[in-house]
């Protein structure tokens, strides 16, 4: 199936970092990512990744879901980027893995089918 649907980046806001201080890394990432004005995103309570913070998830109508963990709110923002892109370019939400920023291809937590497949 062939769709031009944005793209959204949903970031969870509410895991602790590592150094369990009271950054909040998601919500350092999800500013940074608005800020950038080049993905539409949406901050949301909770992923269930929380051993794996920052984590985000990239959705489309029609195309496979991504769930990616251990995203770093300053290190990975060009990744995330640079992903969004490249999932809004494919026909189906599917990213070869050779294609993917190296912070996705070690932080897959899920690829979640699109309803209907």
């Amino acid at each position: 199936m062939t769709t031009n649907s944005p793209v959204t980046v949903f970031v969870c806001v509410t895991c602790r970092g590592r150094d369990d201080d009271t950054a909040r890394p998601g919500q350092q990432l999800h500013d940074a990512l608005a800020a950038s004005g080049e993905v539409s995103v949406a901050d949301v309570a909770c992923l269930s990744v929380c051993k794996r913070p920052c984590t985000v998830a990239l959705a489309a109508a029609g195309k496979w879901t991504y769930v990616v963990g251990d995203l770093h709110p300053e290190d990975h923002i060009g990744d995330v980027l640079d992903m969004a892109r490249r999932y809004a370019a494919s026909d189906d939400g599917i990213v070869p893995w050779r294609d993917r920023p190296l912070s996705f291809r070690r932080g897959v937590v899920s690829r979640v089918p699109p309803l209907g497949a």
